[in-house]
């Protein structure tokens, strides 16, 4: 997915908000939004929005010396998702279709996206999702993979999620992979928060090497390309990585949420939409 003029003003707000996160210092904010709108003047509107947001944020870590902002935020919002853990592997054992139901909590937890100015109630938005119609629902293909892949590489978004991630694990019945961002990068998981949400239980996590909040292959290690390549089955989660992978030459299953008009806009469906894309 390319960059949009849409996605300008949005890094400049998302500066904003993390350089308010990661110092109250005033001089420091407005350097951050100064060498921010330079770094958009030359952004090349071929490159992906996660590109960019490597960038930008970049830039707050190297002006505020602040590695993670929204640490204490992760820390809660994983806090809050493992309280309805066991409300909803209840929702997952009671439902005739629990792989569906337990998708539908996977993409649940995408709402907890602090990178989004959008404000959001996990517990509203949860209920809301189960019982939301698909705007896409290639489940049927989704079955079929599954059923006939060894293994499965799921591709980590947002802490909190991470959780919600973990539901849709425990549901796979196949060994799995769970791929989680180099370093922080807005409320993105990282390895410590993917351990504090309990992934080590179910899955080998691994990064990929990104510094984005996205899965950009340029920007990440060789291995990891490999290990994608090769993968039977991939689960991508959340907009930042179907902005890197939208146009990838390989099988991918996005799960999202569509909370941009320019994303759903690309994908074809409208804001507030669910989603489970085949791409074939």
């Amino acid at each position: 997915m390319r960059t949009f003029l849409e996605c300008l003003p949005c890094m400049m707000q998302q500066a904003l908000r993390a350089g308010r996160m990661a110092t109250d210092d005033d001089i420091k904010v407005k350097k951050i939004l100064d060498e921010v709108g330079a770094l958009i003047k030359d952004i090349p509107m071929d490159s992906t929005p996660a590109e960019s947001g490597a960038l930008v944020y970049g830039k707050i870590r190297e002006i505020t010396g602040v590695i993670d902002p929204y640490k204490k935020i992760k820390e809660a919002s994983i806090k809050e998702a493992q309280s309805l853990y066991p409300e909803l592997k209840k929702a997952v054992t009671d439902s005739d279709n629990p792989l569906l139901t337990a998708i539908r909590i996977a993409i649940a937890g995408n709402v907890i996206d602090f990178g989004m100015s959008k404000k959001f109630s996990l517990v509203e938005d949860v209920q809301k999702i189960l019982k939301q119609d698909f705007a896409i629902k290639d489940f049927d293909d989704f079955e079929t993979q599954l059923k006939n892949a060894r293994s499965v590489l799921y591709l980590g978004d947002n802490a909190g999620e991470s959780v919600f991630d973990k539901i849709l694990i425990e549901e796979l019945g196949k060994p799995v992979t769970y791929v989680v961002r180099e370093i922080p990068v807005i409320n993105d998981v990282v390895y410590q928060d993917a351990i504090d949400s309990g992934l080590d239980e179910v899955a080998e996590i691994i990064s990929s090497g990104t510094t984005a909040p996205g899965t950009i292959l340029d920007l990440c290690t060789d291995d990891f390309v490999e290990i994608f390549n090769q993968a039977d089955m991939v689960i991508s989660k959340g907009q930042g990585n179907y902005e890197g992978l939208s146009n990838v030459d390989r099988s991918v299953f996005f799960l999202l949420k569509a909370k941009c008009p320019v994303i759903a806009d690309d994908i074809g469906v409208k804001e507030d939409d669910i989603i489970l894309k085949y791409k074939g």
